[in-house]
């Protein structure tokens, strides 16, 4: 399991449940803050962008938009491998690596947008983040773009690779076969002698991010992330950022409006990051939320045609525990491990439409004892491509969260917490609890405990809780509404499943956010869509 937010400090892929969010449906369906380290409105003024603040006129050279290249390995190969196509330029946008410095180094952050189609109407740019962190919004938001299509009329659909993310300047830390042999260690440990592999790994996690990547780990927190957006709302020409975040991307938008209240135009929050919890909240929270989607999963299954081949829990947890010593062939070669099932279960439930993978997955390890549909599942959200070659999603998910969160802990912490975490589900608790290790003894202190997102003066935010949401529980929205202050947040429930409201495809949520950011059209306070 992953942390408090979208993301998993741990030091391979069996925990990076949430890093891959939005973009492993569209890859699975295509393959068969608050104290002196939280930001606030001085700090935002003593590090001005590119664009003056409070929508001034935008400054600084042009961006110089070009033919895409198919995305890079960093980024996440597409399923085709192929470049976006005609319809989509990039660009790279030069940031300082350091606020503290704005004059200093620079990076590069890669950029892509496909333009509106209504000239004589467009609005402006939509810049969208769609999660993780270390999701990267050029590989992902091409895959996606059908489900803006509406809004591409009137809008330029715009992301980018954040700092530390894919070509922005990734971070880097172990290489892909050293990454393989770290997921065969146990990463849930039932003696001290596992106990000490485990630590041992994850130290060397850490000390190869520190060798690999020392310059940059100071600097991809969200805070400077969220600055880097104000200087793409001057880049892009825009007086207000128009913007759509998903799951991580909620916060980052939320940062950016607590920094930069007067520059936000219309914004959308979906799949909403709870910013009152710290790590272990977060991750108890999140630990029940996929136990809820887990439960919602197997009920369905029962009720439906195939229930008689439908998994039960019971029989989940005696595969888990058989897997602890055994784990299973697969036709790569590779075995499937109890972590690496753990995981693979988690993924398929970020969205009903791979209940069905899960299923089969299930059916193949308990009947036939094969983990193949599971380990897809677990390379998907891991970021591994079937090359075996990996995409920079788990070095910069872990990098992200340390740089942003203050909380450390030890094994002890961990042993202490277990039977919290087990109560909370059995299937996930454990690895949840252990994924709370992920960023000991990391180089870099982080930035908060939790997160201010107070933003006094912002244009409304469309804030949206799904109640079946099993990365980013419902209850997270009210939080960030109230977060974000009387008179900003707009909350909008959508009664379904799966990670995120816009991108169910419910009609009733895309009518309604497309009101919204097309036309202004807020949702009156509280609306429900089912």
């Amino acid at each position: 399991m992953s942390s408090s937010r979208p993301r998993s400090p741990r030091p391979r892929a069996t925990t990076a449940l949430l890093g891959a969010g939005i973009a492993l449906v569209t890859a699975l369906t295509a393959s068969g803050c608050g104290d002196s380290g939280s930001p606030g409105s001085g700090d935002a003024k003593r590090s001005s962008t590119s664009g003056a603040q409070d929508g001034g006129a935008p400054t600084g050279p042009p961006l110089r938009w070009a033919a895409c290249p198919a995305p890079s390995v960093a980024q996440g190969v597409s399923p085709d491998g192929k470049a976006p196509g005609k319809d989509w330029e990039c660009a790279k946008l030069p940031v300082p690596l350091d606020y503290a410095k704005p004059d200093g180094e620079k990076i590069e952050l890669a950029l892509i947008r496909a333009k509106a189609r209504d000239k004589g109407k467009r609005l402006g740019s939509l810049v969208f983040n769609f999660g993780g962190p270390g999701g990267s919004g050029v590989a992902t938001l091409p895959g996606l773009a059908t489900s803006y299509d509406k809004l591409r009329d009137r809008y330029d659909l715009v992301s980018f690779d954040p700092r530390g993310v894919g070509d922005s300047a990734g971070v880097r830390c172990l290489g892909d076969k050293e990454t393989d042999a770290a997921a065969e260690v146990d990463g849930t440990p039932d003696d001290a002698q596992e106990e000490r592999a485990a630590l041992a790994a994850n130290k060397a996690y850490v000390d190869a991010c520190a060798k690999n990547s020392a310059k940059l780990l100071p600097h991809v927190d969200t805070l400077s992330a969220a600055r880097d957006m104000d200087r793409l709302r001057a880049a892009l020409g825009d007086a207000k950022l128009t913007y759509f975040g998903i799951s991580y991307g909620t916060e980052l938008g939320a940062v950016y409006a607590h920094l930069f209240p007067k520059n936000v135009g219309r914004a959308v929050l979906d799949a909403v990051v709870d910013p009152t919890q710290d790590t272990v909240e977060g991750n108890l929270g999140q630990t029940k939320g996929f136990q809820l989607a887990l439960g919602d999963y197997l009920k369905d299954c029962a009720a439906s045609a195939r229930a008689a081949a439908c998994p039960t829990q019971d029989g989940i947890v005696s595969l888990l525990k058989k897997l602890d010593g055994q784990p299973l062939p697969t036709r790569q070669g590779r075995k499937l491990t109890q972590d690496e099932a753990v995981n693979g279960i988690a993924s398929a439930l970020y969205s009903k439409d791979t209940w069905k993978y899960l299923t089969q997955g299930l059916q193949e390890a308990m009947n036939r004892g094969t983990g193949d549909t599971l380990l897809v599942l677990y390379d998907l959200l891991s970021g591994r491509g079937p090359d075996g070659r990996y995409s920079n999603l788990q070095p910069a998910n872990r990098a992200i969260s340390c740089a942003d969160s203050r909380d450390r802990f030890t094994a002890d912490d961990v042993k202490g917490l277990l039977p919290r975490f087990r109560s909370a589900s059995p299937v996930f608790g454990e690895a949840s609890a252990w994924s709370l290790l992920g960023c000991t003894g990391w180089p870099v202190e982080g930035k908060w405990k939790t997160v201010d997102v107070s933003a006094e003066g912002s244009a409304p935010i469309v804030v949206i809780g799904n109640t079946g949401d099993p990365a980013t529980p419902y209850e997270g929205a009210h939080r960030m509404a109230e977060g974000l202050g009387k008179g900003v947040a707009v909350e909008l429930t959508y009664k379904g499943e799966g990670h995120g409201a816009y991108n169910s495809g419910n009609a009733c949520v895309v009518r309604t956010v497309d009101a919204y950011l097309v036309d202004g059209k807020a949702p009156a306070q509280g609306t429900t869509c089912s």
